[in-house]
Parts: C-alpha cells; structure tokens; sequence
C-alpha cells in the first residue's frame, strides 16, 4: 500500500512499452494500465512524478503528464496535491507481485519474440552435426529407450555417466550418482534454492549478476548479499565478511561470469573454497556460460575445495550446444544430490528422455575448437569501434557478450531510449551487456540502432 515506486523500477515492470504502435502517451498510458490490471502495480503505491519520470525515460514532460492524464480519466490513477499520484482499484486487485513474476529480462522472455533486437538473448546457431546425431539416435537407440519405462527423476543413466566422466576427466573425480539431470540450468538453480534457501534467508551473489539467475532468488523471498568482482573473479575482501555472516548459500559464475566475462582464477577458487568449509557457507557454482574464447578455464570450484566444504556445480547444454536443447544437471555431493533428486522428481518426474539421449551422444564426441565466436567477436567490436568510439569495455575471456560501460550516462535511461530505437538492452547502473552470438549483419543493424539510440539521448 506504501510503496513509492522509482523510475527504474518502473521500467523494469513496463518492459518494451516503447515499440507499440501510436503516440508515446498511449503507449505509455496502455502499459501502465496492463500492469495494473496484472497487479503488478497495486492500489495505494506511488507512481514517480511528471517530473521525475520524463527525465528516467528521456520523454518530455508534456508526454507523461499527457499519459497520467488518460490514467486519471479512466479511473486507474489519483492524483493528489502532496500525495503525489497513486494507482486506484478495489480490494484484492493485486495479482502476483514483481518479485515473483521477474524483471523485465524474464517478462519478455516468457512474452516471445518481437520486432526488437533483444540482448536478453545469447543463443547462437546449432552445430553443423545435430541433424546428423538426430537421425542416428532414431535409427540406433530409439528401440531400447521404446522399451525402457522412461522414467528416469535422476536422469538417464548413460548421460548421467557421461557428465560424471567430463568432471573426472577437467580434474573433479565425479561418480554418476553425484549427477541429477535437469530442464536447463535454470532448473537446477531453482532446485538448490529450494534445498538451501528459505524466505529472508541471506545469499551471498556477485555484482554485477544476471537478473534472469537473481529472479529465482528474489522469488524464494531471499536477502541477496552483493560482492564486487576484480580481475580474478569474486573479491576476497567482500566474500570473507559475507561468509562469516553465516548466509545460507553463495551463488558465484567462476567460470566467464554473466554479464562480465570474467574467467576465475585457480588461485581465488581455492580460496573460496577455504572459506566455505571455514564458515560452513554452501556455494553453487553456475558454469553454463562455459564458451571459452582461447583461454581454457581451470577445473570447477568444487575441484579446489578442502573437506568439508559443500560445493555444488550447475552445468548446461543450452549455450554451448543449442539454445533449444533444455538440459542442464546438478554436481553435488551424493546426500545432497538424493534430496535435489526427490525435489526434481517432486518438480516433473525426470526431464524429456529423448533430449537427455541426444544431449548424451553430443557430449560424447569429441568438437572441434570453434572459431565462430572469436570471428562474431571481432565483428562486433569493429562496427563499435565505428560508430561508438567512446563506448569502452574488456575483452572478456568467454562466454557470449560484452560488458560496456557507458560513459556519463546512466544506463537504465539509455536502455529506455533504446527500446525506442528497436533494441531491448538489459542494464545496470552504468553497463550494457551486449551479445555477439547474432549473425553478422544483425550485429552491423545493432551497433547502428545503438548508434542511433546514442545520438537521441
């Protein structure tokens, strides 16, 4: 009822409001009045001022008051001097809250795609050889999974011995029933959560994070503890405090952190890993952003923790195989792994057979180095560097985007004036993160549009 909702915060509920067709005050009207209608925004709260709004969003102020004005007149908004304007409706209006249906990010995931170049996305294109593995899992193993029972809540087991077998081999003996198979990464997050998280319990998370991760948190009700990142990976004089506070978990990205890139060093995963068992602190390590650009990575944190310590390990198909192949697992220690597979099974009863098959037969050829990312890479910087010469950023040692800083500019307003330009940008304070995984001419129309975008603002 109290709420006094800021202009970033708004943003983040009204998503791409900005490319619907019609004058900007409709739209802006038409979008405050869905996430009325969806509870989103709920009777009572304060919406931001005339003033205040034009300035976040690059908008005159004629555009909002006009667009507050279509609010009042359909009953939707109230306006009061020194109470500011406060969103109307009866009681039990309120649907889901913000937290529980996610950012921006999330919503136009879940919503599909649209006309925008969205940078919510990294998905590159499939390999050259996954028709062919297709077909021989039809003609080869199809028969026995047919007769199979085809529940398997843990996970089919040759997959599972398959994962176990590539963390023995990258340095971390793995045994198959430290494995459960899961929908994607995101599932096995939202899996250790439920195990180790309860409502207001504290999680330790780095900063900058992936808002699509940290909505799965939010959601559990959790207290996010952030910590700063240096060229190393999670700042040790950041995490040692968090840990001795005793939080319930730590959720770190050692492996090319989303959105940074950054690759963590042996030296900082084996600290961390003293500190987990010093402190009792349990941490999920999340290495689905695994594509290397050169730079092969270390073992996974798990590997470097002493005795003690409970290390659990998320890794995925998603990006570096196919975005559409939805197979991800948990690595953790055997007790724990029973209870994250009761809750899978809890969930959905085991992830699809078929894909878990394929994902099976996939990760057990050996690929050759691919060069593509490294070349989308290059293409990106270059038109860039053209069009954007004070825009400044760090190679990252992999993954799939770049993490820009923005030069005096915060880039919650930028990301408003792109929208208007036909880009979804997902930001923080003062960075954008931008992909390279897009073909190459969509990546020359991206660095136009945010080129654009740039001159507006």
């Amino acid at each position: 009822m109290d709420r006094n909702w800021t202009a970033a915060e708004l943003a983040e509920i009204l998503g791409d409001w900005a490319t619907a067709p019609g004058p900007l005050y409709r739209r802006l009207a038409a979008a405050l009045t869905v996430a009325v209608e969806a509870g989103d925004l709920g009777t009572g709260e304060r919406l931001p001022s005339e003033r205040e709004l034009a300035q976040a969003f690059r908008l005159s102020r004629a555009t909002i008051v006009a667009a507050y004005d279509l609010l009042r007149d359909a009953g939707t908004l109230d306006t009061r001097r020194g109470s500011g304007s406060r969103v109307r409706g009866g009681p039990g209006k309120r649907g889901i809250s913000g937290a529980e249906s996610g950012t921006a990010v999330v919503r136009r995931l879940a919503a599909g795609p649209g006309p925008l170049i969205s940078l919510a996305r990294t998905a590159g294109e499939p390999p050259t050889d996954l028709a062919a593995e297709l077909a021989a899992l039809a003609a080869e193993d199809l028969p026995a999974l047919l007769a199979d029972a085809g529940h398997h809540p843990r996970g089919l087991p040759v997959l599972r011995e398959t994962i176990a077998d590539q963390y023995t081999a990258d340095g971390l003996p793995t045994t198959a029933d430290q494995i459960v198979i899961t929908t994607g990464a995101t599932q096995a997050i939202s899996l250790a959560i439920t195990c180790f998280v309860r409502r207001r319990a504290t999680v330790v998370v780095e900063s900058p994070g992936w808002p699509g991760c940290l909505d799965a948190f939010h959601a559990a009700g959790a207290r996010l503890v952030p910590v700063g990142l240096d060229a190393e990976g999670a700042a040790v004089a950041e995490l040692a405090p968090a840990f001795a506070a005793g939080p319930a978990l730590a959720y770190l990205m050692p492996t090319f952190h989303n959105p940074t890139g950054t690759l963590m060093s042996a030296a900082r995963r084996h600290r961390i890993g003293e500190l987990a068992a010093q402190h009792g602190v349990p941490v999920l390590e999340d290495n689905a952003y695994c594509t290397t650009l050169g730079t092969p990575p270390p073992p996974p944190l798990a590997a470097y923790a002493p005795r003690g310590a409970t290390v659990l390990s998320v890794g995925s198909v998603t990006k570096t195989i196919w975005s559409g192949l939805r197979v991800g697992w948990l690595r953790a220690p055997a007790p724990i792994a029973e209870r994250i597979a009761r809750l899978k099974t809890l969930a959905d009863l085991g992830s699809p057979v078929l894909d878990q098959a394929l994902t099976a037969r996939l990760l057990s050829r050996p690929r050759p180095p691919d060069t593509e990312p490294l070349r989308r890479l290059a293409h990106l910087e270059a038109a860039l560097r053209a069009r954007l010469p004070d825009w400044r950023w760090r190679r990252p040692d992999g993954g799939s985007a770049l993490w820009i800083e923005l030069p005096d500019m915060d880039a919650r307003v930028y990301a408003q004036v792109a929208l208007r330009h036909g880009v979804e940008v997902v930001p923080d304070a003062t960075h954008i993160r931008v992909p390279f995984t897009l073909p190459a001419a969509t990546l020359t129309e991206l660095a136009e549009r945010l080129g654009r975008a740039w001159d507006s603002r």
